[in-house]
């Protein structure tokens, strides 16, 4: 398998920062039933509770947690559509980010920042502050250089690994739903 460069990756980046700011698009929806396994749906249902229902994430838990348990304020990973395809080198590969939702919209902290909320489909969610960073994982599927620029200056700013978010409204979401900015 052949990564993205540095470069390829860079040259990436205006399209990436030309994602809609208030409205976009839900392109992607992944459940992960268990460790290095994607589900991709054609309808999820998001939950207070149990965040993307089937998904792993309360089950795995957290090293953020004193006791273990499963961080509230990371139910959700999302991440930029546009950067998932740029790091993934394409469509096919992008949901073994190991993110659940991935969205064509700005992420970036300066347009979504914590406390920020965001209706898609019938759900509403929060932007948490927790960060989400790159990984040994990330890098093994999409090489050390993804990992460098995700976790860069720039890539922090833009949260090209993607965001931590909540589930404060159950609700349905589907690929092509409206993402929107309350």
């Amino acid at each position: 398998m052949e990564y993205p460069t540095t470069a390829i990756l860079e040259a990436g980046l205006d399209d990436v920062r030309c994602s809609p700011a208030d409205v976009g698009r839900v392109e992607l929806i992944v459940r992960r039933p268990a460790v290095d396994e994607r589900e991709i749906l054609a309808e999820a249902r998001l939950d207070t509770s149990d965040g993307l229902v089937g998904d792993t994430w309360k089950v795995r838990g957290s090293k953020c947690m004193p006791d273990g348990s499963a961080h509230p304020e990371m139910q959700l990973n999302i991440m930029n559509a546009r950067a998932a395809r740029l790091v993934a080198g394409g469509d096919d590969r992008r949901h073994l980010a190991g993110d659940q939702l991935y969205v064509d919209l700005d992420i970036s902290e300066t347009n979504l920042p914590p406390g920020t909320r965001l209706t898609l489909g019938s759900a509403v969610i929060e932007v948490t502050p927790q960060p989400h960073t790159g990984c040994a994982k990330f890098a093994g599927r999409f090489g050390k250089e993804a990992l460098r620029f995700v976790n860069s200056d720039v890539g922090k700013q833009l949260r090209l690994r993607g965001m931590n978010a909540k589930v404060v409204v159950s609700g349905t979401v589907r690929p092509g739903d409206e993402i929107r900015k309350i």
